[in-house]
């Protein structure tokens, strides 16, 4: 029989639920040596904070995060928080001995993140950062074929994220949904947000970033705050593009906005190599676009793989339903509470872990460097 561990969630919204859903239903398909119990919620309203817990299953609530932390019987904590209260809640778990499971991205800045990195590392409790598209089966598989040499060496790296919720100027800035257009609480806008995604899905697949050159834009400049009910200037990024150099030589293009009507999330990446390339949509997760040049003349083109099948070939599935039928973006994070309850088990690292995020904190931070100065920027 699996043992039981015990979590503790901070926060309760939209990445809130999808991560209590992961650790519902992980133990339903997935063979594992521990089970993850909702042990305690916990967020300063206290009102809201019981209706999550009942509605979700949660044992217990908190409306004091210190106090949670106090508690023998939570094992790992979630802090599923604004950016600017990461660090010193991940600091604390650290200190408290709690494994960590952070949202993305890891920090405010890069001197946020080596601070939390030091913390989990002098107390070695495990720790992963919420980059959840790594774990979708078509992306995963896509590593697999650039890691096995399919495409050869790599030219090309492009990838976006469009939205376009922001666009009205009479949507507010902060507060408790709202928060991420509040740069105090998030610490930018698109670059934390959406291309963080793009860049630590990059990184995994194509190595490291040397440097980069961005410009970013601010299409509306005042908003009225949540909180206060006045005007103020606003501080985050609505819209950012960036070209880099890849470590291994490639060239990278991204572009991230919350002004693309029309678009409500897509996330699409495309690699270029000397023998193949990868194309990939969040519109359609679960397809694998692939060109491969050694395939005869007549024959060929681009192909759609569909990545549903058993026996071990597609990453993930053989824990689901029969071959050909899909799975959801809701399942790349049950994927990964799976994998870091196997690490947890075998005592071994997951990625992303804080010391992985904090290397897509160090290119988000060169990013708005790069657009302030208008010059390229090193990301080391």
């Amino acid at each position: 029989m699996a043992k039981p561990l015990n979590i503790g969630m901070i926060g309760y919204g939209f990445m809130g639920r999808a991560h209590t859903n992961a650790y519902k239903r992980v133990s339903d398909f997935f063979s594992l040596e521990y089970r993850p119990v909702l042990k305690a919620a916990c967020a300063r309203d206290k009102e809201k904070v019981t209706a999550f817990a009942e509605n979700w299953g949660y044992e217990s609530v908190e409306t004091d995060w210190r106090k949670l932390l106090e508690r023998s019987d939570i094992d790992a904590v979630d802090i599923c928080v604004p950016n600017n209260l990461h660090k010193e809640m991940a600091i604390a778990a650290a200190e408290a001995g709690k494994m960590i499971l952070c949202e993305k991205p890891l920090a405010m800045n890069v001197a946020e993140g080596e601070e939390m990195c030091a913390a989990v590392e002098k107390a070695g409790v495990p720790n992963i950062v919420w980059y959840n598209y790594r774990r979708v089966p078509a992306v995963t598989l896509a590593k697999r074929l650039i890691d096995e040499g399919k495409l050869g060496r790599i030219f090309h790296y492009r990838a976006n994220f469009l939205q376009d919720w922001t666009i009205s100027a009479d949507v507010p800035q902060g507060g408790a949904a709202l928060w991420r257009l509040d740069v105090d609480a998030a610490g930018s806008g698109v670059t934390g947000d959406l291309l963080a995604h793009c860049i630590d899905t990059a990184i995994w697949l194509n190595g490291g970033i040397q440097d980069v050159n961005a410009m970013t834009e601010t299409f509306v400049k005042e908003r009225v705050h949540a909180l206060t009910g006045k005007v103020q200037k606003v501080g985050i990024d609505d819209a950012c593009a960036f070209l880099c150099h890849f470590q291994n030589g490639s060239l990278g293009l991204f572009e991230s906005t919350r002004y693309a009507r029309g678009h409500k999330a897509l996330y699409t990446l495309e690699i270029n190599g000397e023998n193949a390339s990868i194309a990939w949509d969040l519109h359609d997760l679960h397809r694998l676009s692939y060109f491969d040049h050694s395939d005869e003349g007549r024959l060929r083109g681009w192909r759609s793989i569909h990545v549903t099948d058993h026996g071990g070939d597609h990453p993930y599935m053989d824990k689901w339903w029969v071959p050909g039928l899909q799975i959801g973006y809701e399942h790349s994070f049950v994927h990964q509470v799976a994998d870091f309850l196997e690490g947890v088990a075998k005592g071994t690292p997951v990625g992303p872990t804080f010391r992985d995020a904090l290397e897509t904190q160090k290119v988000c931070d060169a990013v708005l460097q790069s657009a302030h100065s208008r010059q390229w920027v090193d990301v080391n």
